[in-house]
């Protein structure tokens, strides 16, 4: 790869061990994509948590240097680690510390918590602990390049916002905080942002439900492939195009689409192709929007629910605001589970708002930080999940080995009080 002279300096050990192996991690890595450069970014979202029992042992024996050094440089030799070079933020980690006895932890896992907050903070890392990070004050505009983790956040700045990055992983993100630099390849450049399949939308697509249904088809039909839709009648709101991002995502590979007037970068369809011809067309009507549900909920069986989870990514103010509608005056049923995940800035906001009053005087829980298949923690005994999250409705059953149904807010809510599923495609 070229390296300009102040990559060289920070290759060479000018700035110290740290920034030295961030380099060298990321030379390899470049050379391994076949990148011709890298190219500064002002903007990572990463993790640096002690997220695994391997982990928190690791770094109760050696210290947050060397887990950083470990598990964010692949390095063996634990090096200091400086003061951040730009802007970095905590992704959703596995622990919501406020709720820990729910979560089955302990108050030894609060302090070491705790303490690993404050080492992250020491070195510049923002604290927001969520999957949504746009949601709570990063916002990256457009053309920015970024260093994200989180698929379901790469695909929304990507296409909602226009930034550019690519779905990074721990290690390179951690590289880039300490040097400012990220290999120049896949969406950091123009030509791989024009979408490659076109998909037509021929069914009236405007409930949460139905775009977590198109993108679970689109992510299953395009793979790792760029699609841009037509026949969108009903623009989305932010949690809608939210949810739609993370179910193909999930479902696929996807990290970028276009919605011409809608996303970023694209006007028409032929503004998003280029002007060339798609490589493959696809539509989306009753049959495939069928298709999508059954897919979704083929693990569910057994209409008693254990566990109700709500807010994957996690919930906005305006999301929550609606749980508590369908929520308010009523109970959970005492069978049944109810947790609600957000952001630990947005939970706060709902504390001043009464929402979370609500939900407790109802019997739910709203949680932060975490999310029951990132954490990979359920209620004790659980056996059958009920979520509006398509992304979940994805990862639990194979992760938790549990079974889930998916379906709408209401749908779930309905489950919450009674302890039943009576939802379905509507």
């Amino acid at each position: 790869m070229k390296l300009s002279d102040e990559e060289k300096y920070m290759l060479d050990g000018r700035d110290g061990r740290a920034v030295q192996k961030a380099m060298d991690l990321l030379v390899r890595y470049g050379e391994a994509l076949g990148a011709e450069k890298l190219v500064e970014t002002s903007n990572v979202s990463t993790t640096v948590v002690a997220s695994s029992g391997l982990m928190r042992e690791y770094a109760a024996k050696y210290g947050f240097d060397a887990l950083f050094s470990e598990f964010n440089l692949d390095s063996q030799e634990a090096v200091e680690i400086p003061m951040v070079k730009t802007h970095s933020c905590q992704l959703i980690t596995g622990f919501d510390a406020a709720h820990w006895e729910q979560l089955g932890g302990t108050p030894e896992r609060v302090q070491s918590i705790k303490e690993h907050e404050a080492y992250n903070a020491g070195i510049g890392i923002q604290l927001m602990s969520t999957c949504a990070p746009y949601q709570v004050g990063n916002i990256p505009v457009k053309g920015e390049h970024c260093a994200w983790m989180e698929s379901s956040a790469v695909i929304y700045i990507n296409s909602v916002l226009g930034a550019r990055t690519n779905c990074e992983g721990r290690e390179s993100t951690g590289a880039a905080m300490l040097t400012g630099r990220i290999p120049y390849w896949g969406y950091h450049i123009d030509e791989n942002r024009l979408a490659t399949d076109l998909v037509e939308v021929e069914w009236e697509v405007e409930s949460m439900t139905d775009w977590g249904l198109l993108g679970y088809y689109v992510g299953e039909v395009v793979g790792d492939r760029v699609p841009v839709l037509s026949g969108v009648r009903h623009v989305p709101n932010s949690y809608r195009i939210k949810h739609f991002g993370a179910s193909a995502a999930s479902s696929g590979g996807v990290e970028m689409y276009h919605i011409p007037k809608i996303t970023a970068e694209a006007q028409s369809i032929e503004d998003a192709l280029g002007k060339r011809k798609p490589q493959y067309t696809f539509k989306f009507g009753k049959a495939e929007r069928q298709k999508a549900y059954d897919r979704l909920n083929v693990s569910a069986k057994d209409t008693n629910v254990d566990f109700i989870m709500l807010g994957c990514p996690h919930a906005s103010i305006e999301q929550i605001w609606e749980i508590c509608k369908l929520l308010k005056g009523k109970r959970v049923n005492s069978g049944t589970q109810l947790w609600i995940f957000t952001p630990r800035a947005i939970r706060e906001l709902a504390d001043r708002n009464g929402y979370t009053q609500i939900i407790t005087e109802a019997g739910g829980f709203l949680m932060s930080d975490t999310c029951p298949a990132l954490g990979q923690v359920l209620p004790p005994g659980t056996k059958v999940v009920a979520t509006d999250s398509a992304k979940q409705a994805h990862y639990l059953p194979a992760i938790m080995g549990i079974q889930c149904w998916f379906g709408s807010l209401k749908d779930c809510i309905d489950a919450a009080v009674t302890g039943k599923w009576s939802g379905g495609l509507r």
